[in-house]
């Protein structure tokens, strides 16, 4: 596939970019951390992160979502009114109000993405008080209304998070995020830590909503069956390069890579 291919949105995304990263760097000693990473991402397109430990990808997702500024190289967000935002210049106060409307972050442990003392209403609900509502009718009426798009029973709405499973915690907090319509959503290796069946009904439950939603997902996981499953473009990362990227059938179906062929076989190895 050619680098220019590579750029295209997949089938049935938007045709003008939300997000574009150019020559992304962060090192942290030789070959630790990222560097020379470019990409645009769509509306409506998810991009998987994918590789080994310590390959840089989660240097890469804390750069793209403004936690950490880069050594060098720009990330642009084209906003609601159609202007594209230097996230690195930017003030501190724009990032933050991003990362509380249009954009979502859902860790790989929910206990870091939710207020464990508050109830599971109150950690939806903040994020929409973030956008000016304060009708407590509307915002129970929301809470009520998320808890059974991800499966919670809605009668647990005044139930803390950390009565929750594991596998509850994080639906709740994928709820707190998509409850203010974000465009654009970052995800750490979601279903990490989930036992396999919670594993299948999360990942059934992400796939149904970026659809019903159109969001645009830059999601990081070492997994290639989860990658498989939600993404449309894939990059593979190695010692903090991107060594491969495409579409995701196309790369694990045909890897050219000496490394993603690694990758790959080794999951498919009985």
């Amino acid at each position: 596939m050619s680098a220019a291919e590579q750029l295209l949105p997949a089938a049935g995304v938007g045709t003008e970019p939300l997000f574009a990263v150019r020559d992304l760097t962060r090192l942290y000693g030789p070959d630790k951390g990222c560097q020379g990473v470019s990409f645009e991402l769509y509306p409506g397109e998810v991009l998987g992160i994918v590789g080994e430990s310590g390959s840089g990808k989660s240097t890469l997702l804390s750069l793209l979502c403004g936690r950490c500024p880069p050594d060098r190289g720009s990330v642009q967000y084209r906003d609601g009114a159609g202007d594209w935002l230097d996230l690195y210049a930017a003030s501190e106060a724009e990032r933050r109000t991003l990362l509380r409307t249009e954009w979502g972050f859902v860790e790989q442990n929910p206990r870091d993405g939710l207020r464990m003392g508050v109830s599971a209403g109150a950690n939806i609900g903040e994020r929409l008080m973030a956008q000016g509502v304060r009708h407590y009718g509307q915002l129970r009426a929301a809470g009520l209304d998320w808890l059974q798009q991800v499966e919670i029973d809605p009668a647990r709405i005044d139930d803390l998070p950390r009565t929750f499973s594991g596998g509850m915690q994080q639906r709740l907090q994928i709820a707190r995020n998509l409850v203010s319509s974000p465009k654009l959503v970052f995800m750490d290796e979601p279903t990490g830590g989930l036992d396999v069946s919670v594993q299948a009904r999360l990942l059934d439950l992400l796939r149904g909503l970026v659809r019903e939603l159109d969001l645009a997902v830059v999601i990081v996981t070492h997994d290639l069956a989860v990658a498989r499953l939600l993404a449309d473009r894939l990059m593979v990362m190695r010692r903090s390069r991107v060594v491969e990227s495409g579409l995701t059938d196309q790369i694990l179906d045909d890897p050219q890579h000496p490394y993603t062929q690694l990758l790959v076989s080794s999951v498919l190895q009985p």
